[in-house]
């Protein structure tokens, strides 16, 4: 990640002590504005609002270097894997604009974001009534190598269960030494912007940087950050939105658990069912056909057996990409997800066979009682 110190703006000072503040909302699933931005110009009314910057300040750069580069948060959404495979071959920039102005008393607010505004126009323009202190404006960047799972099914989605983008942030707690930001502030104005030109620090080469080293806490050290167990971290549930989203965790696991627990159970009941039934006959059934004048009449036997089957159920989500006017974006698929894994007893006949007799049955004069028996069929329904 990279972090830019921009001095947009009048009398720039830097972050007070203790100070603290957050950009954009995690839980966030919706842009209900245009997209693209209109025009700067035309920024007026809900869309020069507060809750509109918060949005704008936010972007997906589509990276490809054999191309002229596509402008800093110039789109507030992540875009679909699909077009990501396709345009972004040096992956995709994930850019985050801070809030630049300050009510210049409150270094913290109950939800770190009310003593502090954006500008008019995200990274530059004016400061609302209220915040006219101008505070250093912070950029992040991140890029994010997608290139290299190109042609591979499934999509991308953030570590809070956001799949659209819109719910990316980022959280900022001063720790300068006091008074250091404010004399490069003041100080380092080179155009440059290398941090080799401001005097005020006194920079470290590289190897002696690598020489930097700390125990490592034992809950850092065990903790499991890539290939989490259940999907996402803590088990948190995607949420696609467009609603604003909540702390779910996701239960799917259990929830199969007990429908395979459920289905193994109803099948192997089904199984025994039928098993009861066809020992009444044994595995061959003989129908044939007899004449008044005896004839060779040929019989077929049906031998019948039981096979068992392979049940898989599966889960495809299907993506549609709308902008706040309801306007479709784009659209994509998700990988298939084997929910659950079952197996059936069913009969099925394996194979025939047929015999002709070669003389006539013996005529019985006595009275012969037939046995009839009554087969109740069981039907066996499983939902998916």
């Amino acid at each position: 990640m990279l972090a830019y110190y921009l001095l947009y703006g009048e009398n720039v000072t830097a972050f007070p002590d203790n100070f603290r503040m957050i950009a954009g909302d995690t839980y966030l699933r919706d842009f209900p504005w245009p997209i693209p931005d209109p025009p700067k110009s035309e920024w007026t009314g809900k869309q020069a609002s507060q809750q509109a910057l918060r949005q704008k300040a936010i972007g997906f750069n589509c990276l490809n270097y054999a191309l002229d580069p596509e402008p800093s948060l110039g789109r507030h959404f992540l875009p679909n894997k699909t077009y990501l495979d396709e345009h972004c071959t040096d992956g995709v920039r994930f850019e985050l604009m801070f809030p630049s102005c300050w009510n210049g008393k409150d270094v913290d607010s109950d939800d770190h974001k009310s003593h502090v505004a954006y500008p008019s126009l995200v990274m530059d323009g004016t400061c609302p009534q209220g915040f006219e202190t101008r505070l250093v404006s912070l950029f992040y960047e991140s890029i994010w190598d997608t290139y290299a799972f190109k042609d591979k099914e499934g999509y991308f989605v953030l570590a809070n269960g956001d799949p659209t983008g819109f719910g990316y942030h980022g959280d900022f707690m001063q720790g300068w030494e006091s008074g250091v930001l404010q004399q490069a502030v003041e100080q380092c104005t080179n155009p440059s912007g290398q941090v080799e030109d401001c005097a005020v620090f006194n920079i470290q080469s590289e190897d002696k940087q690598q020489q930097c080293t700390f125990d490592m806490p034992p809950a850092l050290k065990h903790e499991k950050v890539t290939l989490t167990s259940g999907g996402l971290p803590n088990k948190l549930a995607v949420q696609w939105g467009p609603a604003y989203a909540s702390d779910v965790s996701a239960s799917v696991s259990s929830v199969v658990s007990s429908a395979l627990s459920a289905a193994t159970h109803a099948v192997a009941s089904a199984s025994a069912e039928l098993s009861l039934h066809a020992s009444a006959f044994g595995n061959n059934l003989q129908v044939s056909k007899p004449t008044s004048t005896w004839t060779p009449t040929p019989t077929t036997s049906y031998v019948e057996s039981a096979v068992t089957q392979a049940v898989v159920y599966v889960e495809q989500e299907i993506i549609v990409w709308v902008d706040g006017q309801k306007n479709i974006l784009g659209t994509g698929t998700g990988s298939l997800e084997t929910l659950s894994t079952t197996t059936r007893t069913t009969t099925r006949v394996v194979s025939t066979v047929v015999t002709v007799p070669t003389e006539a049955p013996v005529k019985r004069e006595e009275h012969v009682h037939h046995v009839h028996k009554r087969h109740g069929h069981g039907h066996l329904h499983q939902r998916s």
